[in-house]
């Protein structure tokens, strides 16, 4: 049980670039996302602490918002400071940062990477901010929503970069983007996305699509922005993938509308490369309603009748 007298509750703002990660969630032997930023705040606390993330990312997804939580012992809180007379919590965005530089040291060495690539992994995480939260804030059902940004380069721009290979799904066809808004629209509200998920055990597939909108910017890059209460495993990369095929005239619109209205696994259904994703926002409510948010999230979503398969 959580006693807040006996621990901080602290939320760390991060980016990252996760083409040089295994993903987000630690796992042995492998350099995470996670398990960097926790060896790092073990360096400065001295206490192995577990770090609870808004929204869990794949192998080569990276984010530019990603918010994690974090209860420290309030013993170790107060020493973070050490001689200096700052706060807490400006003492650890400050002791963060120097010791990810070692621990992402630490992460190359781990990889064996060649002279040549001698600190490729700095910069690989940046800490944007520490700020002391109640406990009633949790950084992944407190959220009220998660933004999604997606990269697509197709032969519109006639010849590909190479610099957007890293950022960009590079695709061989020309996009009508027209027709993918009009299709993606039929996504939008509450739906049973399983078509689009990689279910885990327990979790719901259901979840409220806010937005879903593809724009060619003036570098002629299609940049699609995703916006939901939360996503189920696999399904922003899913959604993306689909939309593309129907843009690029390889599925139809009521292919799409069959596997919104039919939800079921589908090996039909494309998965977007990873490296085009980006976590862009996290948004949450004001502070006094933080609680009353982590305990709407927690319930089960459900489908209204009318909208439950048949």
């Amino acid at each position: 049980m959580y006693v807040e007298s006996n621990f901080q509750r602290v939320r760390i703002d991060l980016a990252y670039d996760g083409g040089a990660f295994a993903g987000w969630a630690k796992q042995p032997g492998l350099v995470t996302v996670q398990g960097c930023l926790e060896q790092a705040l073990a360096l400065i606390t001295r206490v192995d602490l577990q770090v609870t993330v808004a929204g869990r990312t794949d192998a080569g997804v990276h984010a530019s918002a990603q918010t994690v939580h974090v209860d420290i012992p309030r013993e170790n809180w107060a020493r973070i400071p050490g001689r200096s007379k700052r706060a807490p919590k400006i003492a650890l965005e400050t002791r963060l940062r120097g010791a990810m530089t070692r621990v992402l040291a630490d992460a190359e060495a781990q990889l064996g990477l060649p002279s040549t690539m001698r600190g490729f992994m700095q910069g690989a995480i940046s800490i944007h901010h520490v700020s002391a939260v109640s406990a009633d804030f949790d950084a992944r059902f407190s959220a009220l929503s998660r933004r999604y940004e997606y990269l697509i380069a197709d032969n519109s721009l006639h010849q590909a970069l190479p610099v957007q290979r890293l950022s960009c799904w590079q695709v061989e066809s020309s996009l009508d983007i027209d027709y993918m808004n009009n299709a993606a629209r039929e996504l939008l509200g509450l739906h049973d996305f399983l078509s689009f998920c990689k279910p885990r055990v327990g979790a719901t597939t259901i979840r409220e699509l806010r937005e879903l909108e593809f724009e060619r910017r003036d570098d002629a890059v299609i940049a699609a922005r995703i916006v939901a209460d939360a996503f189920c495993h696999n399904m922003v990369r899913s959604l993306v993938g689909s939309l593309v095929m129907l843009g690029a005239g390889e599925r139809s619109y009521e292919w799409l509308l069959d596997r919104i209205e039919n939800p079921q696994r589908d090996a039909t259904v494309k998965l977007a490369p990873a490296n085009g994703l980006s976590l862009a926002e996290i948004s949450y409510p004001e502070a006094a309603h933080y609680k009353t948010q982590a305990e709407r999230t927690r319930n089960t979503r459900k489908l209204p009748v009318e909208k439950r398969p048949k």
